[in-house]
């Protein structure tokens, strides 16, 4: 999914004097407080990181309680969704005028009515209905179903909520592209689709996630280069 990208990072995390004994492991804690939310310093959603201290000596900062800055190199995976992307996502619910997905079950996504394309129609049922494609009957979406489909807007404030849409082509059920989209399905047999490892890897994430902590510390960073290109820029 090319929304997922691996960054790297120079980062200075303040640490809490209480604990000095192991500032690894209070360093991965602080930085472990982002995870899932928006940061505008990483262009993205936080998903996983992985730390390496760089030095054993620290910047004691002054004031009442003194904290001390802890140069780390970070590697993380961010998600970083924009407008003409293609995501992948799970019908949580729909109905005749929307379809709502979840994206690496995290991220909510919505389809409106206007952004559906038109060879689709509602069919209602007593489980809830589906979308059936007018020029295939075996082209159906319904709750459950994974579709892809591309971005149109993303609203940070929400957290990465992402309003899509089905209008443009190679989008729909992704088991009826698999199948009759010749793009799609080129894209699966040369091996470059990762999304189900990553989101499996992001679910245990949720699961083994602590929002809260109490290192007290401080994180400061300069915006991460893409694609892993290293920021040799001091913190």
């Amino acid at each position: 999914m090319e929304a997922v990208r691996q960054a790297e990072s120079k980062l200075t995390v303040y640490v809490h004097p209480s604990n000095a004994a192991d500032v690894r492991r209070a360093v991965s804690r602080q930085l472990s407080t982002l995870l899932f939310t928006y940061e505008d310093r990483f262009d993205g959603v936080l998903l996983a990181h992985e730390v390496e201290v760089e030095s054993d000596k620290a910047k004691i900062m002054d004031g009442l309680v003194p904290y001390f800055g802890v140069p780390v190199h970070a590697s993380m995976l961010l998600f970083s969704p924009q407008p003409g992307m293609i995501l992948e996502g799970k019908v949580e619910m729909l109905g005749k005028g929307s379809i709502h997905a979840i994206v690496l079950g995290v991220f909510s996504a919505a389809i409106i009515s206007d952004d559906i394309s038109e060879t689709f129609r509602f069919k209602r049922r007593r489980d809830g209905g589906k979308f059936v494609s007018k020029s295939d009957k075996r082209h159906e979406i319904r709750k459950g179903s994974m579709i892809r489909f591309s971005v149109k807007r993303v609203d940070t404030e929400m957290n990465c909520h992402i309003t899509g849409s089905l209008v443009p082509p190679h989008t729909g059920s992704m088991l009826w592209l698999s199948v009759h989209d010749a793009e799609y399905a080129s894209e699966i047999n040369s091996g470059k689709r990762k999304s189900r490892d990553i989101n499996t890897k992001t679910e245990q994430d949720v699961q083994n996630h602590t929002a809260g902590n109490n290192e007290g510390a401080l994180i400061n960073s300069e915006r991460p280069r893409k694609h892993r290109k290293r920021n040799d820029a001091a913190i």
